[in-house]
Protein backbone atom coordinates (compact mmCIF):
# COMPACT_ATOMS: atom_id res chain seq x y z
CA UNK A 1 0.00 0.00 0.00
CA UNK A 2 2.87 2.43 0.79
CA UNK A 3 4.34 1.75 -2.33
CA UNK A 4 1.17 2.20 -4.22
CA UNK A 5 1.44 5.60 -2.41
CA UNK A 6 4.54 6.99 -3.21
CA UNK A 7 4.23 5.79 -7.34
CA UNK A 8 0.96 8.17 -7.16
CA UNK A 9 2.59 10.79 -5.32
CA UNK A 10 5.14 10.50 -7.64
CA UNK A 11 3.22 10.49 -10.67
CA UNK A 12 1.16 13.41 -9.36
CA UNK A 13 4.13 15.43 -8.99
CA UNK A 14 5.29 14.23 -12.56
CA UNK A 15 2.21 15.58 -14.04
CA UNK A 16 1.93 19.08 -12.39
CA UNK A 17 5.71 19.49 -14.06
CA UNK A 18 4.17 18.24 -17.39
CA UNK A 19 1.20 20.61 -16.97
CA UNK A 20 3.39 23.56 -16.18
CA UNK A 21 5.91 22.78 -19.17
CA UNK A 22 2.85 22.58 -21.24
CA UNK A 23 1.57 25.71 -20.56
CA UNK A 24 5.15 27.59 -21.09
CA UNK A 25 5.71 25.43 -24.09
CA UNK A 26 2.38 27.40 -25.61
CA UNK A 27 3.63 30.88 -25.44
CA UNK A 28 4.45 32.31 -28.93
CA UNK A 29 7.87 33.08 -29.98
CA UNK A 30 9.88 36.03 -29.60
CA UNK A 31 9.48 37.65 -33.25
CA UNK A 32 6.22 37.17 -32.72
CA UNK A 33 6.02 38.96 -29.71
CA UNK A 34 7.81 41.49 -30.90
CA UNK A 35 5.69 41.82 -34.09
CA UNK A 36 2.27 42.14 -31.80
CA UNK A 37 3.66 45.19 -29.50
CA UNK A 38 5.79 46.49 -32.48
CA UNK A 39 3.01 48.92 -33.39
CA UNK A 40 1.89 51.52 -30.22
CA UNK A 41 -2.02 52.06 -29.41
CA UNK A 42 -3.36 55.46 -30.92
CA UNK A 43 -3.56 58.04 -28.27
CA UNK A 44 -6.94 59.10 -27.03
CA UNK A 45 -8.62 62.51 -28.00
CA UNK A 46 -11.07 62.05 -25.42
CA UNK A 47 -11.43 61.50 -21.47
CA UNK A 48 -11.81 57.57 -20.67
CA UNK A 49 -14.55 55.24 -19.00
CA UNK A 50 -12.33 53.14 -17.31
CA UNK A 51 -13.41 50.00 -15.26
CA UNK A 52 -10.85 48.00 -12.68
CA UNK A 53 -11.29 44.83 -11.48
CA UNK A 54 -9.30 43.21 -8.58
CA UNK A 55 -8.37 43.89 -4.98
CA UNK A 56 -6.69 46.16 -2.63
CA UNK A 57 -3.88 46.55 -4.38
CA UNK A 58 -6.51 48.50 -6.72
CA UNK A 59 -7.99 50.05 -3.77
CA UNK A 60 -10.62 52.93 -4.20
CA UNK A 61 -8.07 55.95 -3.52
CA UNK A 62 -5.75 55.35 -6.75
CA UNK A 63 -8.62 55.34 -9.10
CA UNK A 64 -10.12 58.87 -7.40
CA UNK A 65 -6.06 60.18 -7.92
CA UNK A 66 -6.37 58.86 -11.69
CA UNK A 67 -9.61 60.27 -11.94
CA UNK A 68 -8.34 63.96 -10.79
CA UNK A 69 -4.96 63.35 -12.47
CA UNK A 70 -7.14 62.86 -15.75
CA UNK A 71 -9.45 65.17 -15.52
CA UNK A 72 -13.21 66.44 -16.23
CA UNK A 73 -14.69 63.70 -18.21
CA UNK A 74 -12.45 60.70 -16.96
CA UNK A 75 -15.20 58.13 -15.79
CA UNK A 76 -14.95 55.06 -13.70
CA UNK A 77 -16.27 51.76 -11.96
CA UNK A 78 -14.61 48.80 -10.35
CA UNK A 79 -15.10 45.56 -8.38
CA UNK A 80 -12.62 44.75 -5.61
CA UNK A 81 -12.41 42.39 -2.90
CA UNK A 82 -9.87 41.36 -0.51
CA UNK A 83 -7.02 39.58 -2.47
CA UNK A 84 -9.68 38.58 -4.96
CA UNK A 85 -8.08 36.34 -7.78
CA UNK A 86 -9.68 36.23 -11.25
CA UNK A 87 -11.35 32.49 -10.54
CA UNK A 88 -13.11 34.61 -8.03
CA UNK A 89 -14.49 37.32 -9.31
CA UNK A 90 -16.03 35.62 -12.32
CA UNK A 91 -17.17 31.79 -10.49
CA UNK A 92 -20.86 33.52 -9.67
CA UNK A 93 -21.02 30.86 -6.35
CA UNK A 94 -17.04 31.85 -4.89
CA UNK A 95 -17.52 34.01 -2.54
CA UNK A 96 -15.64 37.38 -2.54
CA UNK A 97 -13.97 37.83 0.98
CA UNK A 98 -14.44 41.82 1.84
CA UNK A 99 -17.36 42.11 -0.91
CA UNK A 100 -19.85 44.60 0.75
CA UNK A 101 -16.42 46.63 2.32
CA UNK A 102 -15.02 47.20 -1.07
CA UNK A 103 -17.62 47.98 -2.65
CA UNK A 104 -19.60 50.16 -0.51
CA UNK A 105 -19.35 53.45 -2.89
CA UNK A 106 -21.07 54.75 -5.55
CA UNK A 107 -18.30 53.59 -8.36
CA UNK A 108 -19.04 50.08 -7.91
CA UNK A 109 -20.78 47.76 -10.67
CA UNK A 110 -20.97 43.56 -10.95
CA UNK A 111 -17.60 43.08 -13.10
CA UNK A 112 -19.50 40.49 -15.16
CA UNK A 113 -22.09 43.16 -16.28
CA UNK A 114 -19.61 45.76 -16.64
CA UNK A 115 -17.03 44.23 -18.93
CA UNK A 116 -19.45 42.86 -21.18
CA UNK A 117 -21.50 46.21 -21.91
CA UNK A 118 -19.61 48.17 -24.01
CA UNK A 119 -19.69 51.03 -21.64
CA UNK A 120 -15.92 51.32 -20.92
CA UNK A 121 -13.12 52.71 -23.41
CA UNK A 122 -10.48 50.01 -21.34
CA UNK A 123 -10.87 47.44 -18.75
CA UNK A 124 -7.85 46.90 -16.49
CA UNK A 125 -7.89 43.72 -14.82
CA UNK A 126 -4.98 42.18 -12.59
CA UNK A 127 -4.62 38.78 -10.77
CA UNK A 128 -4.11 38.36 -6.71
CA UNK A 129 -0.69 38.65 -4.77
CA UNK A 130 1.14 36.03 -4.28
CA UNK A 131 0.83 35.63 -7.94
CA UNK A 132 2.66 32.44 -7.66
CA UNK A 133 -0.08 30.62 -6.16
CA UNK A 134 -2.71 32.23 -8.43
CA UNK A 135 -1.27 30.68 -11.42
CA UNK A 136 -0.79 27.72 -9.15
CA UNK A 137 -3.96 27.43 -7.96
CA UNK A 138 -6.64 30.05 -9.58
CA UNK A 139 -6.26 29.04 -13.38
CA UNK A 140 -5.14 31.93 -13.69
CA UNK A 141 -4.36 32.12 -17.56
CA UNK A 142 -7.46 30.27 -17.87
CA UNK A 143 -9.82 33.13 -16.02
CA UNK A 144 -7.75 36.19 -17.81
CA UNK A 145 -9.21 34.68 -21.31
CA UNK A 146 -12.40 34.16 -19.77
CA UNK A 147 -12.62 38.43 -18.88
CA UNK A 148 -10.47 39.15 -22.10
CA UNK A 149 -13.33 37.15 -24.15
CA UNK A 150 -16.27 38.86 -22.29
CA UNK A 151 -14.81 42.41 -22.70
CA UNK A 152 -14.03 41.58 -26.37
CA UNK A 153 -18.00 40.53 -27.21
CA UNK A 154 -18.53 43.90 -26.15
CA UNK A 155 -19.40 46.42 -28.73
CA UNK A 156 -17.59 48.72 -28.91
CA UNK A 157 -14.71 46.58 -27.25
CA UNK A 158 -12.71 47.93 -24.76
CA UNK A 159 -8.85 48.11 -24.61
CA UNK A 160 -7.60 45.69 -22.27
CA UNK A 161 -4.88 46.17 -20.11
CA UNK A 162 -2.82 44.12 -17.20
CA UNK A 163 -1.98 45.49 -14.23
CA UNK A 164 1.33 44.29 -12.70
CA UNK A 165 1.68 45.12 -9.14
CA UNK A 166 4.24 43.84 -6.22
CA UNK A 167 4.93 41.32 -3.58
CA UNK A 168 5.04 42.27 0.00
CA UNK A 169 8.36 44.16 1.10
CA UNK A 170 9.77 41.41 3.73
CA UNK A 171 9.66 38.74 0.87
CA UNK A 172 12.32 35.92 1.08
CA UNK A 173 13.74 36.56 -2.28
CA UNK A 174 14.03 39.87 -2.06
CA UNK A 175 11.39 42.65 -2.72
CA UNK A 176 13.42 44.06 -5.77
CA UNK A 177 14.34 40.19 -6.81
CA UNK A 178 11.22 39.49 -6.95
CA UNK A 179 9.50 42.51 -9.05
CA UNK A 180 12.83 41.94 -11.82
CA UNK A 181 11.34 38.44 -12.56
CA UNK A 182 7.83 37.97 -12.01
CA UNK A 183 7.26 40.66 -14.95
CA UNK A 184 8.46 37.74 -17.51
CA UNK A 185 8.30 34.82 -15.43
CA UNK A 186 4.79 35.42 -14.39
CA UNK A 187 3.30 38.90 -15.15
CA UNK A 188 3.92 38.22 -19.44
CA UNK A 189 4.78 34.21 -19.68
CA UNK A 190 2.20 33.00 -17.26
CA UNK A 191 -0.38 35.41 -17.84
CA UNK A 192 -0.50 38.22 -20.93
CA UNK A 193 1.49 35.81 -23.63
CA UNK A 194 -1.01 32.50 -22.82
CA UNK A 195 -3.67 34.36 -24.31
CA UNK A 196 -2.03 36.27 -27.10
CA UNK A 197 -3.77 35.86 -30.23
CA UNK A 198 -1.14 37.34 -33.02
CA UNK A 199 -3.52 37.33 -35.94
CA UNK A 200 -6.81 38.39 -33.96
CA UNK A 201 -8.37 41.14 -35.03
CA UNK A 202 -8.30 42.74 -31.61
CA UNK A 203 -5.68 44.81 -30.26
CA UNK A 204 -3.86 42.63 -27.57
CA UNK A 205 -3.91 43.21 -23.89
CA UNK A 206 -1.65 45.62 -23.09
CA UNK A 207 0.87 46.41 -19.12
CA UNK A 208 0.23 48.71 -17.06
CA UNK A 209 3.61 48.17 -15.22
CA UNK A 210 3.31 49.63 -11.76
CA UNK A 211 5.87 47.38 -10.16
CA UNK A 212 8.24 48.09 -12.80
CA UNK A 213 7.86 51.62 -11.81
CA UNK A 214 8.09 51.08 -7.99
CA UNK A 215 11.12 49.08 -8.37
CA UNK A 216 13.26 52.10 -10.38
CA UNK A 217 11.54 54.94 -8.03
CA UNK A 218 12.76 52.82 -4.74
CA UNK A 219 16.20 52.55 -6.52
CA UNK A 220 16.58 56.08 -7.64
CA UNK A 221 15.65 57.16 -4.16
CA UNK A 222 18.04 54.76 -2.28
CA UNK A 223 20.69 55.01 -4.88
CA UNK A 224 21.04 58.77 -3.35
CA UNK A 225 20.88 58.16 -0.12
CA UNK A 226 16.97 59.56 0.28
CA UNK A 227 15.06 62.81 0.01
CA UNK A 228 13.20 65.12 1.87
CA UNK A 229 10.48 62.67 3.67
CA UNK A 230 11.55 60.16 1.04
CA UNK A 231 14.22 57.70 2.27
CA UNK A 232 13.11 54.56 0.83
CA UNK A 233 10.52 51.93 -0.07
CA UNK A 234 8.92 51.71 3.32
CA UNK A 235 8.03 55.47 2.85
CA UNK A 236 5.85 54.35 0.27
CA UNK A 237 3.35 52.02 2.37
CA UNK A 238 1.13 52.10 4.70
CA UNK A 239 1.89 52.01 8.80
CA UNK A 240 -0.99 50.36 11.14
CA UNK A 241 -2.32 51.62 13.97
CA UNK A 242 0.28 50.36 16.12
CA UNK A 243 3.06 52.08 14.05
CA UNK A 244 4.03 48.38 12.81
CA UNK A 245 4.17 48.17 8.49
CA UNK A 246 2.21 47.00 5.95
CA UNK A 247 4.59 45.36 4.22
CA UNK A 248 1.99 44.80 1.02
CA UNK A 249 -0.62 47.76 1.07
CA UNK A 250 0.85 51.68 -0.21
CA UNK A 251 0.23 54.57 1.61
CA UNK A 252 -1.01 58.05 -0.26
CA UNK A 253 2.16 58.24 -1.90
CA UNK A 254 2.16 55.26 -2.98
CA UNK A 255 -1.13 55.36 -4.52
CA UNK A 256 -0.04 58.74 -6.15
CA UNK A 257 2.86 56.81 -8.19
CA UNK A 258 0.18 54.27 -9.06
CA UNK A 259 -2.41 56.61 -10.81
CA UNK A 260 0.64 58.28 -12.21
CA UNK A 261 1.53 55.19 -13.64
CA UNK A 262 -2.08 54.48 -15.06
CA UNK A 263 -2.61 57.77 -16.09
CA UNK A 264 0.41 57.57 -18.42
CA UNK A 265 -0.42 54.38 -19.95
CA UNK A 266 -3.90 54.95 -20.50
CA UNK A 267 -4.09 58.55 -21.89
CA UNK A 268 -0.38 58.17 -23.40
CA UNK A 269 0.69 61.32 -21.57
CA UNK A 270 3.51 62.32 -19.90
CA UNK A 271 2.49 63.18 -16.32
CA UNK A 272 5.66 65.87 -15.81
CA UNK A 273 3.90 69.03 -13.85
CA UNK A 274 1.18 67.10 -12.78
CA UNK A 275 -1.31 68.18 -9.73
CA UNK A 276 0.63 66.36 -6.41
CA UNK A 277 -1.84 67.42 -4.13
CA UNK A 278 -4.91 65.54 -4.51
CA UNK A 279 -7.89 63.91 -2.26
CA UNK A 280 -8.89 60.31 -1.41
CA UNK A 281 -11.85 58.86 -3.20
CA UNK A 282 -13.78 59.83 0.32
CA UNK A 283 -13.14 63.32 -0.61
CA UNK A 284 -10.43 63.93 1.98
CA UNK A 285 -7.08 65.62 1.55
CA UNK A 286 -4.25 62.68 0.45
CA UNK A 287 -0.67 63.28 1.95
CA UNK A 288 1.20 64.74 -0.43
CA UNK A 289 4.80 64.29 -1.78
CA UNK A 290 7.24 66.83 -1.42
CA UNK A 291 7.48 68.53 -4.57
CA UNK A 292 11.30 66.87 -5.98
CA UNK A 293 9.69 63.66 -4.75
CA UNK A 294 6.29 64.29 -7.14
CA UNK A 295 9.02 65.40 -9.78
CA UNK A 296 11.39 62.43 -9.27
CA UNK A 297 7.74 60.55 -9.44
CA UNK A 298 6.43 62.03 -12.26
CA UNK A 299 9.88 61.55 -14.78
CA UNK A 300 10.01 57.83 -13.52
CA UNK A 301 6.48 57.20 -14.84
CA UNK A 302 7.19 58.27 -18.74
CA UNK A 303 10.86 56.58 -18.13
CA UNK A 304 9.55 52.97 -18.19
CA UNK A 305 6.57 53.65 -19.52
CA UNK A 306 7.98 54.54 -22.68
CA UNK A 307 10.89 52.20 -22.44
CA UNK A 308 8.32 49.14 -22.15
CA UNK A 309 6.39 47.90 -25.87
CA UNK A 310 3.78 46.27 -24.17
CA UNK A 311 2.41 49.48 -22.80
CA UNK A 312 1.39 50.10 -25.58
CA UNK A 313 3.00 54.10 -25.63
CA UNK A 314 4.78 55.29 -28.26
CA UNK A 315 8.83 55.80 -27.31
Amino acid sequence: MMIWAICGLAALSIALVVSWRGLRSNLPSAEVVAAAYSVPLPAPADPLRVFHLGHSLVGRDMPAMLAQLAGDGHQYDSQLGWGTSLKEHWEPDTPINGFETENAHPHFRDARDAIGSGDYDAVILTEMIEIKDAIKYHESAAYLGKWAALARQASPAPQLYLYETWHNLDDPKGWLTRIDADLSNHWENALLLQILEPDAAHSPMRVIPAGQVLARFVRSVEAMGGMVAMQGREDLFQRRDDGTLDTIHLNDLGAYLVALTHYAVLYHRSPVGLPYQLQRADGSAADAPELQVAELMQQTVWEVVTGYPKTGVAP
